[in-house]
């Protein structure tokens, strides 16, 4: 039997709804909330590596994922020089698996959909607009009380909600979240037919100035720069900018840059990182995902380190007979160690570009891959 039989997810983004999945799927009762009204995720592209795909097949997503992005096995890597000429090309490692790409790339609210679909039809009760305002724990569960009044009884509560997560907040957890000194543009676009493949340029106005595809006709393209501090921006003025910033750039580039014109298919963040200690629960509440790890994207490993969480946690809810100590120190083997490699090596991977160092980056990205390639 189960360690638990009825269990709240809060938070209904990679982490929330991969939990979700796992467990209903397995026969324990779920109430997965979230207090966005519906669906949400910022409408950019993600870039997806295989260890993170692995993790989705085994959901039963990937089948329904492929046809919606483009796979690739390799990286570019240009200069930033008007012709932007191609200097090196790189096999990426197949983490995932001989038999799955070595990165996937595809619009951040397609698996958003897929994910909360799936979670649906495994059995999960999902409820947008919802969240909680008290957590009472005692020593077999929790009393939680919903914003609509309603409360319901829980052997676990788990936090997959985000960065600034409350339920890590409501449980007691302090955790001081940095910021980079990085920023990011991120900008949907059509796809030229010679973007086959994630491709980079480091240097120019921008640290990083890279594009990835998304599917036979889009891609996604993303701009890194120290912050300008600017202030408020029109929506207009962010089109200007990322225009601006774009025209820097040759090649592909070019083509990219034409098409942008909609400030509605722009998305501006900053480069943060956290990672929780040991132990990542308090009594019967446990906090995943960015609620407790976050990697700047340098080796786009989010996504995956946050379904990794998932279904490592699922597994040994449904596998061991009790929620006790000796199941959080089977998660803590499992996930912290791996999860400070990848949140250390994103973070790395910024210093060198703060710094103007050319780094050590196919040795880092190589010690990563051999880190992620097993199943966690």
């Amino acid at each position: 039997m189960p360690a638990v039989r009825k269990v709240l997810v809060v938070g209904a983004g990679t982490a929330g709804t991969a939990t979700a999945i796992c467990l209903a799927a397995g026969g324990v009762e779920v109430d997965l909330i979230d207090a966005l009204p519906d669906v949400g995720a910022l409408g950019s592209g993600i870039t997806l590596q295989g260890n993170a795909l692995r993790v989705l097949r085994e959901l039963g997503v990937w089948e329904r994922l492929r046809l919606l992005g483009y796979g690739f096995d390799s990286i570019g890597f240009r200069a930033p020089t008007p012709q932007a000429p191609l200097v090196a090309e790189v096999n990426d490692s197949r983490t995932g698996g001989p038999d799955l790409p070595a990165a996937f790339g595809t619009y951040r609210p397609v698996l958003a959909r897929l994910l909360v679909d799936r979670a649906a039809e495994a059995g999960a009760r999902v409820r947008f607009g919802t969240t909680f305002t008290a957590i009472d724990q005692d020593g077999d569960g929790a009393e939680v009380t919903l914003t609509d009044g309603s409360t319901g009884r829980y052997d676990l509560v788990v936090g997959a909600d985000g960065i600034r997560s409350a339920v890590r907040r409501a449980i007691g957890i302090e955790l001081t979240t940095r910021d980079i000194g990085i920023e990011i543009w991120r900008v949907v676009a059509p796809r030229p037919a010679s973007v086959t493949r994630t491709e980079i340029i480091n240097g120019g106005p921008a640290y990083i100035a890279g594009y990835c595809p998304t599917g036979p006709d889009s891609l996604y393209a993303y701009l890194a720069e120290p912050p300008r501090h600017r202030g408020d921006l029109t929506p207009a003025e962010t089109v200007d900018v990322v225009r601006e910033l774009a025209g820097s750039y040759g090649g592909p580039w070019e083509r990219i840059r034409e098409s942008v014109g909609d400030p509605s298919r722009i998305n501006f963040a900053r480069f943060q990182t956290h990672i929780l200690d040991a132990p990542w629960h308090r009594g019967r509440a446990v906090v995943i995902g960015d609620a407790a790890h976050v990697a700047p994207p340098t080796l786009a490993q989010g996504a995956a380190m946050s379904l990794e969480d998932a279904s490592v946690l699922g597994d040994l809810l449904l596998e061991h007979e009790t929620v006790d100590d000796q199941l959080w120190e089977a998660f803590t083997t499992r996930r912290l160690e791996r999860v400070r490699t990848v949140v250390g090596a994103s973070v790395q991977m910024c210093q060198w570009l703060l710094d103007g160092i050319r780094g050590d980056v196919p040795g880092l990205h190589n010690r990563v891959a051999a880190a992620v390639s097993h199943r966690a």
